[in-house]
């Protein structure tokens, strides 16, 4: 059997150069960043190639570097900085500078005060590097006394953060139906992978945390929980039961599927395509890195924002662009009628945690 469906002014980035780096999109214009004079020509790179040199440039950098983000029009790697020595820097290594007024150690300031102050169920925030902020997000069920408590903070912290509203409610997308399923409930599979020579599935963490033995859609038991994280993180490691193949693709719900072959960082601006039980396969824009989602479950952190649409039974689908899987579907607010952003489990992280390797 065959299981397609398996288809900062000084702070220093962290994790692959952009974990601390969250944006809205690459059009929007700040009235506190500017462009510096006579910058040179930046190079043409694609997405996992900006990432890449993002990584480069912190270490280079260090805590003169206050956000990164990638023009997908351009394409060009964006580099936030707050002194002209930096910006030269960066435009040597091939980047485009941009002259900031907030730097990832005072945003970062932001974010731990809304930690402590206004984790409320049905907000997430994360830094926008566009916008060189902190944007914060109030679903519909954010009212009365909450939201007054919220918009009090939000005030507080001044113009390094920002307060919008989602008319959508932020859940994690697990449903009941037939895809992946378990007692009750259904997920998507994510991405086939192997560890210790033996086959396993990725899927979501809040999944595997209420589903133990996993189903396909013919009923047959095809795999046991072997590993699960939720609330924190939302990654769920299943190994196969079943003697079945378990190629490393992702079903493209036309008849075709995506060879995956590795596993890439997300960087701010990427295009990239969900796949899912429910509402099969979206595209769209990598808006957000490190984003925390208060949801009624807990609390997750770390995750990527886009603004790909999903809805329940998607939970644990990959998220992928081109060969590279880059995220698992966790939750988030709205569906594919009206939209929404939804919020994925890094894979790279989740491969790390669990000792697997994409196969």
């Amino acid at each position: 059997m065959k299981h397609r469906r398996i288809p900062r002014r000084r702070a220093a980035l962290a994790g692959a150069g952009v974990a601390a780096l969250v944006a809205a999109g690459v059009t929007f214009q700040s009235a506190n960043a500017s462009e510096p004079a006579k910058a040179a020509a930046p190079q043409i790179l694609s997405a996992p190639a900006a990432g890449k040199l993002a990584s480069t440039l912190a270490a280079d950098l260090g805590t003169d570097a206050a956000g990164t983000y990638y023009d997908a029009r351009s394409k060009n790697l964006v580099v936030n900085v707050l002194d002209d020595t930096a910006a030269k820097a960066v435009e040597a290594a091939g980047a485009k500078a941009r002259l900031v007024a907030n730097s990832l150690a005072e945003l970062d300031g932001a974010r731990t005060a809304l930690k402590q102050d206004a984790t409320i169920p049905g907000t997430s925030w994360a830094t926008d590097p566009v916008g060189n902020k902190v944007v914060v997000t109030a679903d519909r069920t954010v009212t009365g006394a909450e939201l007054a408590k919220l918009t009090k903070v939000v005030d507080g912290l001044g113009e390094k953060v920002e307060l919008r509203h989602s008319k959508g409610e932020f859940k994690p997308f697990i449903a009941g139906g037939d895809a992946i399923t378990g007692s009750g409930g259904r997920c998507s599979l994510g991405f086939n992978v192997v560890k210790d020579g033996e086959p396993y599935f990725l899927t979501a963490g809040h999944c595997t945390e209420a589903i133990s033995t996993w189903s396909d859609s013919s009923g047959t038991v095809i795999g046991q929980n072997a590993q699960s994280s939720f609330p924190g993180n939302d990654f769920g490691l299943v190994k196969y039961t079943s003697g079945a193949d378990h190629p490393s693709e992702v079903d493209l719900y036309n008849g075709s599927a995506q060879q995956i072959t590795g596993s890439a960082e997300a960087t701010v601006g990427m295009k990239v395509t969900r796949s899912g039980s429910t509402t099969q396969v979206h595209d769209g824009t990598v808006t957000g890195l490190n984003a925390t989602v208060n949801y009624s479950e807990g609390t997750v952190s770390g995750l990527i924002q886009t603004d790909v649409c999903a809805e329940p039974g998607d939970s644990g689908g990959s998220l992928f662009s081109g060969s590279n899987a880059i995220g698992l579907t966790s939750g988030g607010s709205g569906d594919c009628t009206s939209g929404g952003e939804t919020f994925f489990q890094p894979v790279t992280e989740a491969l790390s945690a669990t000792g697997t390797r994409i196969g």
